[in-house]
This record gives structure tokens, sequence and C-alpha cells, in this order.
């Protein structure tokens, strides 16, 4: 078993423990991390649902982040990260909401270099984003913040325990 499934693992069990609903919003990611949690038996107890958020359009237009954070920010941005996670939060109605927006390159993305990755994690408290840099491929960045994200989520189920 990889180390992701065992991190989705862990925080399927967690939710389902916290009687919590999450809910994705994923670019960079583009759903692997709703992918990952759904392959976790038991999930269905508390996916609530995921948006694959690549284009900014969708940022705005779904998920309610605003224009002009994503004008002046671009997509690749803290604030950006957790406006996703709130939107997934409320949109789909969840207890959790759980973000991810970076790049995995082979290019620099809004000025932002290779492996600028940010996690976002929306509760009922509010929303806060998480900034890393990863190193590797694309695949491994993407995996990399994949694996993040469902460990600032077993954070934030951790935190609500």
């Amino acid at each position: 078993m990889s180390s992701l499934h065992l991190l989705a693992g862990q925080a399927v069990a967690a939710a389902l423990d916290a009687g919590t609903t999450v809910a994705t919003a994923e670019s960079l990611t583009a759903g692997m991390v709703s992918a990952i949690l759904a392959d976790t038996p038991g999930a269905s107890g508390m996916l609530q649902g995921g948006v694959v958020a690549y284009r900014n359009s969708v940022k705005e237009e779904v998920l309610h982040v605003s224009g002009s954070l994503l004008a002046s920010a671009g997509s690749v941005d803290a604030d950006v990260a957790a406006a996703m996670a709130a939107g997934a939060r409320t949109v789909l109605g969840a207890g959790i909401g759980v973000s991810t927006t970076g790049v995995a390159g082979p290019e620099p993305h809004d000025g932002k270099p290779v492996g600028t990755v940010y996690i976002g994690v929306a509760t009922a408290a509010g929303a806060e984003a998480f900034g890393y840099s990863f190193a590797g491929s694309r695949a491994e960045i993407r995996g990399q913040a994949c694996a993040a994200s469902l460990e600032r989520l077993l954070a934030a189920l951790a935190a609500q325990a």
C-alpha cells in the first residue's frame, strides 16, 4: 500500500469518526486528492464531492474565488488556495474544504517557479493556506501536493476532534 493510500485511509477514518464531510477543489492535482480518498473503503460516508478547477474561469464561476484576486495574484497564490477551499466547502456543503494550486512544470507559471504549491483548508472556523516548495518531475510534484493536502486534511480533522 502506498503512502498516499495510507494517508487517505487515515483521513477517511478520522472524518468518519468526527462525523464530518470533506470536499475538494483541485487545480494542480486535477482530482487526485478526491480519487485517492474515493479509493478508500468508507469514503462514501465522508467524501461530499470535488471540483477540478484547472482554469481560472472555473475557480471564479464555480468556487466563487474573486476575479480581482485572480487577476492581481494569479492562480498560484495562498489567498487563492484559501478561497478555493472555502468555495468547495460552501458550494458542496461539506464540513471541510481542501484545495490545491501550484506549478507542476515544466515551465514557471504566473511568475512562480516550478514546485510552488499552496494547499488550502477551510472549516467553519475559517480558511487558511500553506505554502510548499517541491522538487521533481511534474508527476512527482503533483504526488507530493496530493500527500500534503491529505496531511493538512488530517491536521484539520485532528483540530476538530
